[in-house]
């Protein structure tokens, strides 16, 4: 339904990219640019609050871009209401997936494991189990269910966030850009009529060294130049504070703990009533026992199979089969995610001797560190429609169609232009499809996949403000504007540039 509905959206402007240019199409690339600069302005200079920043700088956009007045508000609110519908629904239950999972001691024993070891392969091993969480799931669900883990492992190493927080993103971004089931990559597997088994190893065979560079080795470089340790969002989430942590992982430089003399390990309670220990430990007190590292496992994966089990069934599977409905909706995000709280609840609830009315508590607290977030995260998409509802969209695709290059180029510029102006990685995808698939008959079907991989990296370059995972990293990690272009944004341009390069040589080739 979300690959259908992506597809109807941008319609009209694959429709229209080989229209001649007008004034309307100069006047609406002006305003975008402006009403990005108004947005990074009001943040970075007036220190306004995002969301407020995100609203006006809709507003902004929305009547410039020549919307009627009456309709402004309603763009920015289908924006909003369209991310917040999905993405929030899975935030806030990664939020309390997130908490059980802390404060039962699960993510203590996952991080207990991930540690063993040599303490260098520790990125490593965080971006290959992005790699196999983001194979079914969504970005944003592959992040909630990540961030506890990494946001502990940072906390009990001592070190900057950025080096285990890299690779798992990139990871995750990976995988949502150039593997089906991710609804961008089925949408322009359907649009040109690619092979999904061709892309899909094809595609694994570009994630990979992918994932390397633009994760454990890019890692290196964005810890250096972003040197903060647990903070954000996903502190809270799993129950620390900045108290927890050492003053030398936010890059003083000190070995000394911040959260008392000598840096004693004494339990640090947080505002919300759970505790950590002065060595990350996020166990909640309380607890009287602590899950194994299996059942810790089988919780965290539920979902993954689920999802996995729907997408296997999406691929083989006719759709007339009668029992395919059930497994479109177990696997469904949201019930794959709900299935998975409620195990929590047991499995991270009343088997570690929490009572009922402990859990109903937890659950509510941990809604409260994410509020924020999902309010800037929806901005983000009121920000990304008016720009689509504006024309934005159209007007870079005659852009791209009007240079003569190559299919592959082509595909890479158009989703990169797009994917710059509204934000969507999605969109971006199927627009850069569409325009490019009357070019593309004739191809053989290696090529036709490898023309669906270019695209999807080409929708994966620079995420900036309006994009709402851009404000979904910044404020888990609690990053500033800055600190997350420096990260994220050029993480993800090297994940584009290198899909590119990838499938250029395999387009030579094969």
């Amino acid at each position: 339904m979300a690959i259908a509905g992506a597809v109807r959206a941008v319609q009209s402007t694959a429709d229209t990219a080989n229209s001649p240019w007008t004034g309307h199409d100069t006047r609406v690339l002006v305003i975008a640019a402006i009403g990005i600069a108004i947005v990074v302005l009001l943040i970075v200079w007036v220190k306004m609050h995002a969301f407020l920043a995100l609203t006006i700088g809709s507003l902004f956009v929305g009547i410039g871009s020549g919307i009627a007045l009456d309709k402004v508000t309603g763009s920015y609110e289908t924006g909003v209401g369209g991310v917040l519908g999905y993405v929030g629904i899975l935030i806030a239950l990664g939020a309390m997936l997130g908490k059980l999972l802390a404060d039962s001691g699960g993510a203590d024993k996952v991080v207990e494991t991930l540690l063993r070891g040599r303490p260098a392969t520790l990125p490593w091993k965080m971006a290959l189990i992005a790699g196999i969480i983001g194979i079914p799931m969504f970005f944003e669900i592959g992040l909630v269910l990540l961030i506890p883990v990494v946001m502990l492992a940072v906390r009990r190493t001592n070190g900057p966030a950025m080096r285990l927080g890299i690779p798992a993103l990139a990871g995750l971004s990976v995988l949502h850009g150039f593997i089906p089931p991710h609804p961008g990559p089925l949408a322009a597997i359907g649009i040109l009529h690619a092979n999904v088994g061709i892309t899909l190893a094809l595609g694994l065979i570009v994630a990979i060294p992918t994932v390397i560079v633009a994760g454990p080795l890019f890692g290196i470089l964005a810890a250096r130049m972003v040197p903060i340790g647990a903070a954000g969002a996903a502190l809270a989430v799993t129950g620390g504070s900045t108290a927890d942590t050492p003053s030398r992982a936010l890059g003083k430089g000190s070995g000394s703990s911040a959260s008392g003399a000598g840096g004693s390990s004494a339990s640090v309670r947080a505002k919300d009533g759970s505790a950590s220990d002065g060595h990350g430990r996020a166990q909640d007190p309380d607890a009287t026992g602590t899950p194994s590292f299996a059942i810790t496992l089988v919780t965290l994966l539920s979902p993954l199979v689920l999802m996995l089990i729907k997408a296997a069934a999406d691929v083989w599977m006719a759709k007339g089969n009668p029992i395919h409905p059930l497994l479109d909706f177990i696997g469904d995000p949201v019930v794959a995610l709900t299935v998975a709280v409620l195990l929590a609840m047991i499995t991270f609830g009343t088997g570690v001797g929490f009572s009922a009315q402990v859990l109903t508590k937890k659950i509510g607290q941990s809604l409260l560190p994410i509020v924020g977030v999902m309010l800037i995260v929806g901005a983000g998409g009121g920000f990304k429609q008016v720009l689509v509802d504006g024309g934005t969209g159209t007007a870079i695709a005659k852009v791209a169609v009007a240079a003569s290059l190559s299919i592959l180029l082509l595909g890479w510029i158009v989703a990169v232009l797009i994917r710059l102006a509204t934000g969507s990685a999605t969109v971006a995808t199927v627009t850069a499809a569409g325009i490019i698939a009357p070019l593309a008959t004739g191809l053989t079907p290696v090529h036709l996949s490898l023309v669906v991989l270019a695209v999807g990296a080409g929708s994966l370059f620079f995420s900036h403000v309006n994009d709402a995972g851009f404000w979904l990293v910044k404020e888990y990690f609690g990053l500033t504007v800055g600190q997350t272009i420096k990260t994220w944004s050029v993480m993800e341009t090297i994940i584009s540039v290198m899909g590119l390069l990838l499938t250029w040589l395999l387009f030579s080739i094969l």
